[in-house]
């Protein structure tokens, strides 16, 4: 059925390597949200009491007070800094984000502030609020965030994801407890986290997680947290909110890939996705110029990727040409490529469908033996490449 939908459209049929990106339409929805979101499409339902069911799920498996379903992560950031602005003043509410009151800084980490398709803190900023950086990229403390706190502090954002720098900054239980020390609400941006229960239980007020990642159900967001934030943040969809609104059947998918979480067999998953990594390793171990290990997610997921560390002169190829190789043709493979201007990248076998690591593994010793046999380092400029992929995005449609 899926070769059917993308021959249809006319799409490569993609082997994602890469994670739970949204640029690949982030995983697989389960077939308990498949089968949920078929069956409430040809219903007209309320959706505000369709949103008080979703809450109740979304409790019993975080720890919050309540919980909603809105359009994404991104947006859940951006109703949260509103709704702290606004309180439940309708009128406030409509005004937005041109806002009136005294408080609009939100404190964010200079290591926070990263892109994720699109400025973190330009979701604060959506909402008509004014982020605050704390701290050096690669150095913040807990006293930078207790002196940066003053009368005009609105919240504390705390962005967890593998973008962020991975050293130096403030541990989340010290950044929820110092800002709680001057009654300053904390916010996660928690997208793309298994654990679904530990930001709320080490402080925060607030957290967001996405609904089309690791829980495998449609584009959404899930917002999580105190009862009278919450209650608030839900408001916000009279206002600024109602363009980022999410029907029906995004939220009765949200519900049945939570329901979904409570049973599945994590144990099971790591297991196959180990013998991805394996195959990985042993295709590429003692290749010339190739240098492979398994590694631990930064941000302490139960999940481990291969890095592929390439040297170029003994490989004959760069990083990031092999990378673009492995993209081309008509079953393209995509792989983690955030830092491969440094000379590796990542495969990450989360997404992987049956089978397609074969492929993988096929696919890169078939790249590798080509460079081997070459006369010319094949070796594309990387400013070069930069430059292309802009291009690239400022062309589009065409």
């Amino acid at each position: 059925m899926s070769a059917d939908i993308l021959a249809k459209l006319n799409l490569r049929h993609v082997i994602n390597a890469s994670g739970t990106m949204t640029g690949l339409g982030a995983s697989i929805v389960g077939q308990q949200s498949i089968q949920s979101i078929a069956d409430i499409l040809g219903n007209f339902v309320e959706i505000d009491d369709l949103q008080r069911r979703a809450s109740k799920t979304i409790a019993e498996l975080t720890g919050a007070e309540c919980g909603f379903i809105t359009a994404s992560c991104s947006a859940g950031i951006t109703l949260s800094i509103a709704a702290l602005m606004t309180g439940n003043d309708l009128g406030a509410i409509e005004q937005l984000p041109n806002h009136v009151g005294p408080k609009s800084d939100v404190i964010m980490q200079m290591g926070h502030m990263v892109n994720y398709g699109a400025p973190v803190d330009q979701a604060v900023r959506l909402s008509g609020a004014r982020v605050v950086p704390i701290g050096q990229a690669t150095s913040a403390s807990a006293f930078h965030l207790a002196s940066a706190i003053n009368e005009n502090t609105l919240a504390a954002l705390y962005v967890v994801s593998h973008h962020t720098v991975e050293y130096g900054q403030i541990p989340f239980k010290t950044f929820a407890a110092v800002a709680h020390e001057h009654n300053v609400p904390v916010i996660v941006d928690a997208a793309s986290e298994y654990d679904l229960t530990g930001f709320i239980r080490d402080g925060a007020d607030i957290v967001l997680y996405s609904g089309h990642k690791f829980l495998g159900g449609p584009t959404s967001g899930i917002v999580a947290g105190r009862k009278d934030i919450v209650r608030n943040i839900y408001l916000q969809n009279r206002g600024i909110g109602r363009g980022m609104k999410v029907g029906k059947e995004g939220i009765a998918g949200a519900i049945a890939a939570l329901e979904a979480w409570k049973t599945r067999d994590h144990a099971a998953i790591r297991a196959r996705e180990k013998r991805a990594l394996d195959l990985w390793y042993a295709t590429l171990n003692g290749r010339p110029g190739v240098s492979v290990r398994i590694t631990p997610d930064p941000t302490h997921n139960p999940l481990d990727r291969l890095r592929i560390d390439i040297d170029r002169v003994a490989a004959h190829i760069t990083a990031w040409d092999l990378v673009d190789r492995l993209a081309k043709g008509a079953q393209p493979i995509v792989a983690r490529d955030h830092e491969v201007e440094h000379g590796y990248f990542f495969l990450d076998p989360c997404n992987l469908q049956p089978d397609q690591e074969q492929i993988v593994a096929a696919r890169l010793a078939e790249e590798l033996d080509i460079a081997q046999k070459s006369n010319d380092l094949i070796a594309t400029p990387f400013e070069e490449r930069t430059l292309n992929k802009e291009r690239a995005i400022l062309n589009w449609p065409d």
